[in-house]
C-alpha cells in the first residue's frame, strides 16, 4: 500500500481547492493548477489574465512570507455570476500582508501592489488562529444575454450578435467573386508585348 500522502484536490463546476506545500514549487504548481481551471471556465481573457496574475502573487508571498516548516498552504478559486473569487490561506496569521513603497531598483515588494491594480477588491481574513486568508475578487462583465442586441442594418460590427458587416456593400452584389486585382502599365505592357509575337 502506498504510504504517500496526495495532494489534495477538490474541484466543481464553479470551484476550485487545491492543498499545496509552501514552497517556490508549490506557488508555481498553484499558478498553473490556476490557469488551467480559469482556461476551462471560459472567461473573458483580460480577467482570466489578470486572475492567474493575483493568484501568482498571492501564492508567491504564501510561499515567501507565510511559510512555515512542514505548514502546506492552500488555493481556492471560486466563480460566481459577477465575480471571481481567489483565496490563499497559509499559516503565519502573525504575519499580516502589508503595501510597501519599494525602492525603484529593488527585486521584491511589489506583489501587493500587482494586486491592487488586477483586483476589483481584496483584503485579509484571520482564523482559526494561526491561519490568515488574503482574498481578492476580479468582477466580471456582464454576460452576452445581457449585453447583446441586434446590430443595426448597414453598420459594421464585432462582437455582437452577427459580428459580421450587416446588409450589402456598394458595388457588390452577394456571392460576388472579389474583383481581379489591378495590374501595372509595366506589366500590362509585357503581355501585350509577348502576345504580339
Amino acid at each position: 500500500m502506498n504510504s504517500k500522502k496526495p495532494t489534495q484536490l477538490l474541484v466543481s463546476a464553479d470551484h476550485f481547492n487545491v492543498l499545496l506545500s509552501s514552497t517556490p514549487r508549490g506557488a508555481r504548481l498553484a499558478r498553473l493548477l490556476a490557469a488551467d481551471w480559469l482556461r476551462t471556465r471560459e472567461l473573458p481573457c483580460r480577467i482570466a489574465d489578470a486572475a492567474e496574475r493575483v493568484v501568482a502573487e498571492l501564492t508567491a508571498n504564501a510561499a515567501t512570507h507565510g511559510r512555515l516548516p512542514g505548514r502546506d498552504f492552500r488555493l481556492v478559486l471560486l466563480r460566481c455570476r459577477e465575480t471571481v473569487r481567489i483565496e490563499v490561506t497559509d499559516t503565519r496569521g502573525d504575519d499580516l500582508p502589508r503595501r510597501r513603497s519599494p525602492a525603484p531598483d529593488a527585486e521584491s515588494g511589489r506583489g501587493l501592489l500587482l494586486v491592487e491594480a488586477f483586483a476589483d477588491r481584496w483584503g485579509v481574513e484571520l482564523g482559526p488562529v494561526p491561519r490568515k486568508t488574503v482574498w481578492a475578487e476580479l468582477d466580471l462583465p456582464p454576460g452576452p444575454a445581457e449585453t447583446a442586441q441586434a446590430p443595426e442594418p448597414g453598420r459594421v460590427c464585432s462582437g455582437a450578435v452577427g459580428g459580421l458587416p450587416q446588409g450589402t456593400r456598394e458595388g457588390k452584389e452577394p456571392n460576388q467573386a472579389p474583383p481581379p486585382p489591378a495590374r501595372s502599365a509595366r506589366s500590362l505592357a509585357r503581355v501585350n508585348i509577348t502576345n504580339s509575337a
